[in-house]
């Protein structure tokens, strides 16, 4: 019998809240059943949808694990020269071992590659793998568009991280919107409240639109000599 394990990630990019890895193992079999009750890219899925779907993956999928990189952790292994791409592979490396539970199994790995390099990522990801000698990997593009236990990862990392966003709106009742440098509500909250909430552990500090931020601040008070 043979194993199918999707990986793929949400909140690389924001610069508020987490970035989530997930890894949802089914058996090759079952991947029609994902397909039939509406799997795919979470991005092509309301945030309703999203959440009934993740029930139901959930039901069908063998096992499933889902890992949460903190702000903190990314700004610390940024600072020891371990970019995001990088960092994403240790994490991956992580859920495939949590996964990997039975070395008699056939598994059939594949990961969305954050990098455009696949071949190096995927060497990288493998020398993150302690066991993989019952595993074939694929690092591909666009993976969760593609292939259906990919499509089924992205919506558990989705919904996972939307609930920890969540989470953080409820603790500061404010609404910063979705925390991605592009969304003006989330840039308002960061100019109007960084200062006060910026020991929270919420924030990616390393982030270019939090040197911009701290960077105009600075400009504004040497303009006020």
């Amino acid at each position: 019998m043979t194993f199918i394990l999707g990986v793929d990630d949400a909140g690389r990019g924001p610069v508020i809240g987490p970035m989530v890895l997930a890894g949802c193992l089914i058996k090759e079999e079952n991947e029609e059943k994902l397909r039939k009750i509406g799997v795919r890219d979470s991005k092509l899925l309301t945030s309703k949808r999203r959440e009934h779907l993740a029930k139901e993956i959930k039901k069908i999928a063998e096992s499933f694990a889902v890992v949460l990189i903190f702000p903190d952790e990314i700004d610390s292994r940024n600072h020891i020269g371990l970019n995001l791409n990088k960092i994403e592979a240790i994490k991956a490396g992580e859920i495939i071992d949590i996964l990997n539970d039975n070395s008699r199994r056939k598994i059939k790995v594949i990961v969305d590659c954050p990098s455009p390099n696949k071949k190096s990522w995927q060497r990288y990801l493998m020398s993150k793998v302690e066991k993989k000698e019952n595993l074939r990997f694929f690092c591909e593009h666009k993976a969760d568009r593609d292939y259906i236990p990919v499509a089924a990862a992205s919506i558990l990392a989705k919904t996972t991280r939307d609930a920890e966003i969540h989470k953080i709106k409820q603790r500061l009742k404010i609404d910063f919107g979705s925390g991605y440098p592009s969304d003006p509500i989330t840039i308002k909250f960061l100019t109007e409240n960084y200062h006060k909430h910026k020991n929270d552990g919420m924030f990616r500090h390393t982030w270019g639109t939090i040197k911009n931020h701290k960077a105009k601040k600075a400009q504004r008070k040497l303009g006020e000599f």
